[in-house]
């Protein structure tokens, strides 16, 4: 494929910067990548994994000959990333995020951009459980979405070459008002790892239930809650904090159903409970029909079956 930018330098190397960092030298997107973390750990391991051109601890010194810059920390720490490498970035760069809340990032991160650079958030729908330089892979983007932010005066070349960048990578591209993003995510992202870091927490505070019991006798749903309640604690915090208005909306949504559902079991409702099922059962039908998941068992049981 043909190189895209001369150098993308890579703030930030968890799961995200550095799947990325391998979509890119798999498919020669860049001529160099610089990839730049504050944690000498991370770093050195990023360089074993030769994932980048080279590797620095300062945002500011990877940025300054890039010509996009693709940060990728939790959302907390954006303005903080913004306000260091401000002063470095050279005119006509583009400069983006894969934050999962953009009203924030971009309250955060705005300020900070020089006249004549091009900032324009976005958000990749992709990820697992897992973190740190070694949890990434090519393909994670393959099939997924990802949403861009762009602000009123935004560049539409610059928008477009960042849209050519994730549709190599194999993501869906669209664009969205970042408050109905942030809805949108509260709903299909934030809730869902809210709700199981609480049934995982609850399972956990149980007095007639020991742990021993619960993780002998964990059925398939528990099981998959503790997949999400697996994520990376930073990161969530940081969501749960930058995104509050639209989980706390969600949360007292949701909070209205669980009373319905509630009343419907005291009362021995069957027919508001069947009806319930077979509508949220439509759901997960669509979501694979739209070729966001597959029949197959996952989680992990496939692998397991065929041990």
């Amino acid at each position: 494929m043909a190189k895209q930018f001369d150098t993308i330098a890579l703030v930030g190397i968890g799961l995200i910067g550095s799947s990325i960092a391998r979509e890119i030298k798999d498919k020669g997107l860049a001529g160099s990548v610089v990839v730049s973390t504050r944690s000498d750990a991370t770093l050195k391991r990023a360089e074993e994994l030769k994932l980048g051109d080279r590797y620095t601890t300062s945002a500011a010194d990877a940025v300054r000959d890039a010509d996009l810059i693709i940060v990728s920390v939790p959302v907390g720490a954006s303005g903080a990333v913004a306000a260091e490498i401000a002063a470095n970035l050279k005119p006509g760069a583009i400069v983006t995020d894969v934050g999962s809340t953009k009203g924030s990032v971009i309250a955060q991160m705005a300020p900070h951009m020089p006249q004549g650079v091009h900032f324009i958030p976005g958000h990749p729908i992709a990820g697992t459980e897992y973190s740190g330089p070694d949890a990434g892979f090519i393909g994670l983007f393959k099939g997924r979405w990802c949403i861009l932010t762009p602000l009123p005066e935004t560049d539409e070349t610059a928008k477009a070459k960042l849209r050519t960048f994730w549709e190599t990578m194999g993501s869906m591209v669209d664009d969205m008002d970042a408050e109905h993003h942030d809805k949108v995510l509260a709903i299909v992202s934030h809730l869902p790892h809210i709700i199981a870091y609480n049934i995982v927490g609850t399972a956990d505070d149980l007095e007639a239930v020991t742990e021993s019991e619960v993780i002998k006798y964990s059925a398939s749903g528990f099981r998959d809650f503790t997949r999400l309640a697996a994520s990376d604690p930073t990161m969530w915090r940081d969501v749960c904090l930058h995104n509050k208005d639209a989980i706390l909306e969600m949360l007292a949504r949701f909070s209205e159903d669980l009373a319905y559902l509630q009343r419907a079991i005291r009362w021995g409702d069957g027919d508001k409970l069947f009806d319930l099922f077979t509508r949220t059962r439509a759901i997960r039908r669509s979501i694979i029909q739209a070729g966001q998941d597959t029949e197959m068992a996952d989680f992990g049981r496939h692998a397991m079956d065929q041990k």
